[in-house]
């Protein structure tokens, strides 16, 4: 009889086998491979073509250019702690106290990361630039007011359209920033705050699912590397970490929806319909999110959180409308204005398969590699948790890569959907944890010394 990675038995058999397989060294000269080839094609294509793809440290967007900051010893000396003691800790200590250390490792090393950039330059002052949302804020006088008219002014070239990054996205985030400040948290520090603590809370939110579907042992076995994520480097700070740690949550809630009775099964169904609802009205592309809620339901062979979340979900749409914003009529004017930009020139020849190497800098190659352990046939037949979560995370990618609406800057766009992939860690042998361990901190700190990333 097989033994499933879900029971203890199954990891002991893994961590019988060796720390490194042919199929890792597959896997992680695959992802090499797609990195190299992001890196060299504008520097061997067309010289139109190399403009049009604009960005200047490709497949990422950002500029070369080596630098060290404030924040360059303290990451290191995070990245050493989380690589030597990581591991041990991560099978120690209690339950509780695991989750929350995780989240403050994270909100750490996220932190030191922004610092290599300067204080303005890497956290307060990158939600403060005209096109980002602060700069809108200081016009909303009614929020009724803002939700009724958001549409009408999505698209470019009017009097009053909205800047670059509200414009290409739901009210939801402007009204969190216009929120903030209402109540005395305004400016460019406050917000980065936000963005930080809720993006980092998703360490949390990926081990109590992992923990759920999979067993807590699978939860202990990812914590370093949720952690000590490459994603910092863009959760500190761009808004599209809040997004990310916002629908974290309501796949949590979901998965604990689905794995208890009760009134705490009915309460954690409603809890994920209204964070998942509101999680749309933060970003267009986060209805992807439900191919992770639907892998969840799969895993936990159960439907029965659908009869509390959606109505609570369709409440957040309703209260929208009532407003004055109907989702489905911003989402096709996002399309329009879209293509009003430099989307039009962006190559999808070289988008279409470089947006994944941008994407792989984000999630490094302890992620790639267990990828790779978790494609196997005999994983996804037995609906392993850590594998169909993975795997879930990385067709949401897919399916916004072929919208050709996610044209560069995946590194922080796709951040919601290629979290999920660090899940797949566990599958790597407690032998190997510190090797991948190093491979994810020299990830984040050669990206992060070496390019001025734009978020």
């Amino acid at each position: 009889m097989t033994t499933s990675l879900d029971t203890p038995a199954g990891y002991d058999e893994l961590d019988r086998r060796r720390w490194i397989s042919r199929g890792d060294v597959v896997s992680l000269a695959t992802a090499t491979t797609l990195l190299l080839a992001a890196i060299v094609a504008p520097l061997v294509g067309d010289r139109q073509w190399r403009i049009n793809i604009f960005a200047l440290a490709p497949p990422l967007f950002g500029e070369w250019g080596s630098h060290v900051g404030y924040g360059t010893l303290p990451a290191v000396l995070i990245a050493v702690g989380v690589i030597a003691y990581g591991p041990a800790l991560s099978a120690r200590l209690r339950w509780r106290p695991l989750v929350l250390v995780s989240m403050a490792v994270c909100t750490a090393w996220t932190f030191a990361l922004a610092l290599i950039d300067g204080w303005d330059r890497g956290f307060a002052g990158r939600l403060v630039r005209p096109d980002e949302y602060l700069a809108e804020v200081p016009g909303v006088s009614s929020i009724t007011g803002m939700l009724d008219e958001f549409s009408s002014r999505i698209l470019d070239y009017q009097p009053d359209s909205w800047t670059t990054h509200v414009s290409g996205h739901p009210p939801g985030s402007l009204l969190t920033f216009v929120l903030l400040d209402r109540i005395g948290l305004g400016g460019g520090a406050w917000a980065a705050v936000l963005v930080v603590l809720v993006g980092c809370s998703a360490a949390g939110a990926l081990l109590v699912t992992t923990a759920r579907l999979g067993g807590e042992l699978a939860a202990r076995r990812i914590a370093p590397f949720v952690a000590l994520t490459p994603g910092a480097v863009w959760m500190g700070v761009s808004a599209d970490g809040y997004y990310m740690g916002v629908a974290a949550w309501g796949i949590a809630l979901l998965a604990i929806a689905a794995t208890t009775t009760g009134a705490r099964a009915v309460a954690a169904g409603v809890g994920s319909g209204l964070v998942l609802g509101f999680a749309i009205f933060l970003n267009y592309g986060l209805i992807l999110i439900g191919v992770v809620a639907i892998a969840v339901l799969v895993i936990a062979r159960t439907y029965r959180p659908l009869v509390y979340s959606i109505p609570a979900a369709l409440a957040v749409v309703g209260c929208f409308a009532a407003f004055g914003f109907w989702w489905l009529d911003g989402y096709h004017l996002v399309v329009d204005r879209y293509y009003q930009g430099v989307a039009t020139l962006r190559p999808f020849s070289y988008w279409g398969w470089a947006n994944f190497a941008s994407a792989l800098c984000a999630v490094g190659p302890a992620a790639a590699v267990g990828l790779g352990r978790a494609v196997r046939p005999g994983r996804i037949r037995r609906r392993e948790a850590v594998a169909l979560l993975a795997l879930a995370g990385l067709f949401a990618m897919i399916v916004a890569d072929v919208s050709a609406l996610s044209k560069a800057e995946v590194e922080r766009i796709w951040l919601p959907f290629s979290v999920w992939l660090l899940v797949a860690t566990a599958l790597l042998p407690r032998t190997s944890q510190r090797f991948w361990l190093a491979g994810q901190a020299i990830t984040a700190l050669l990206i992060n010394h070496l390019v001025w990333t734009y978020w």
